[in-house]
């Protein structure tokens, strides 16, 4: 029996023309799919829009099977997903994607829940996709975290071989976390260390930011692929800038207003908190974007320094309420780089806004000394 597609999903349980094509360009505007506007070309048909690419997506292809494991972990990211509201959970769970095996969220337990999987894994070969919560571990071949008797390791070849792409969501999928922290017993590793032949992307994070987990399920269910990633593998439409690029406390770091500690009267003014040891300036995420809890805050808004969670090895960088201890320079999207030695000075931080403020003095001052000048000039030509 042909499997329904989302579309008729969405008819059965009353979803109108109209909120369809409205559910359309929703998505697709999440998704930052770019208008462009159609050109008739001759012999050629205008080009599909963003709305009409994920409508006719939605007509053609059925729900995707995902099948999520948890290694190494605290369960925050599954925590964190469960109050996704752009798109719901409840919503994506109903309408776009099937979770056919988690071990939080199921109600099926035990052998179960294993059997479950079993059948999603013989089922849906080469059709699901494969979510990593938490760590793989490599020491003494993965016995450190086992389910059901079986090691993690065994169980992540197992899943992965079938999978359609896997996704490592939350910092200690991606890049170890806080398992991987010095000494790392375990010899807990990213996801993408492990598997090399499927396509992985990583979505970081402690927890990871659920809109960007969704989000990406949305576009590989969409455009049957996953999208473009930075060097380290992180989805460009939610990790291409920076905290600080959007951040609201940024007009002040350009104005060289600085809290002090935690209870000074620059942080009760909202003053930028890099003194403090954030790293909104290194870290690359959604944070001042999306936000949490539908939009309504994120920790530097809410007065915390960001810790740099997106990043690898964010636990051993350490430097938590201590301003950065070296200076660096943005290179490009997603990199940056510590220059030192040789004779070469880089400002950044507290001294880069410093430069700033005299430069922008200095072209002030011969500005107004320029426009004593001409006044003089005037006043003897008057004279």
């Amino acid at each position: 029996m042909k499997e329904k597609t989302i579309y008729e999903h969405l008819r059965e349980k009353g979803v109108s023309r109209r909120d369809f094509l409205k559910l359309c360009g929703t998505i697709a505007g999440m998704m930052g799919l770019e208008f462009v506007a159609p050109v008739k070309a001759p012999g050629k048909s205008l080009s599909p829009s963003p709305e009409e690419i994920v409508a006719q997506a939605l007509k053609t292809r059925p729900k995707v099977p995902i099948i999520w494991l948890e290694f190494q972990d605290c369960a925050g990211c599954s925590e964190a997903i469960s109050r996704s509201s752009s798109p719901l959970l409840s919503n994506l769970v109903l309408n776009d994607i099937a979770i056919e095996y988690h071990e939080t969220l199921m109600a099926a337990s035990g052998f179960q829940a294993e059997r479950a999987k079993e059948e999603c894994l013989k089922k849906y070969y080469g059709k699901y996709v494969l979510v990593v919560e938490g760590s793989p571990t490599l020491a003494e071949d993965g016995i450190y975290c086992t389910v059901a008797g079986k090691s993690n390791l065994d169980l992540l070849k197992e899943a992965a071989s079938g999978a359609a792409a896997v996704i490592a969501t939350g910092n200690c999928a991606c890049f170890g976390g806080i398992p991987a922290a010095h000494p790392n017993p375990t010899r807990a590793v990213g996801v993408a260390d492990l598997i090399q032949d499927k396509p992985v992307i990583n979505i970081p994070g402690c927890p990871a930011i659920p809109e960007v987990t969704t989000g990406t399920i949305l576009h590989f269910l969409i455009m049957g692929q996953l999208p473009k990633t930075d060097q380290l593998k992180r989805p460009l439409p939610f990790y291409g800038n920076t905290v600080h690029d959007h951040c609201l406390r940024r007009p002040f770091y350009e104005a060289g207003k600085f809290a002090g500690s935690f209870d000074d009267e620059g942080a009760k003014k909202g003053y930028c908190l890099y003194q403090l040891g954030c790293k909104g300036p290194t870290t690359y995420n959604a944070c001042a974007g999306l936000k949490w809890e539908r939009g309504l805050s994120y920790p530097v808004q809410s007065g915390h320094p960001c810790l740099g969670c997106s990043e690898p090895h964010f636990w051993d960088g350490g430097g938590f309420y201590q301003g950065q201890s070296a200076p660096t320079i943005r290179l490009d999207k997603g990199s940056t780089a510590t220059l030192v030695g040789a004779g070469v000075a880089v400002g950044a931080g507290l001294a880069g806004v410093n430069a700033l403020k005299k430069s922008r003095a200095k072209k002030e001052l011969k500005k107004q000394q320029a426009s004593e000048a001409r006044a003089e000039t005037e006043n003897k030509k008057e004279g």
